[in-house]
């Protein structure tokens, strides 16, 4: 027959299991917590990143790039001659 009041052990172990639940849930807020705290790091990052970014783009003047002739026959006809 079991007794209606539980041994010290039962205690103890439900004691135990208490506090390690305690225990999860608090560890589990503070990885959330810092986790939060990351994410709106990398946002301020971002944006001042970005914000520079586009500082930078408006200083420099536009640039266009101007392809430059091909003149393989002109060269091949030196090195010809040269040699």
């Amino acid at each position: 027959m079991k007794s209606a009041e539980p041994s010290p052990v039962s205690i103890a172990r439900a004691n135990r299991q208490r506090l390690a639940r305690e225990e999860g849930v608090r560890a589990m807020a503070d990885v959330e917590k810092s986790a939060a705290a990351v994410r709106k790091n990398m946002e301020r990052l971002r944006a001042l990143r970005e914000a520079k970014e586009a500082q930078e783009a408006s200083a420099l003047p536009a640039v266009t790039v101007i392809p430059k002739k091909k003149r393989k026959k002109a060269v091949a006809k030196m090195a010809a001659n040269h040699a």
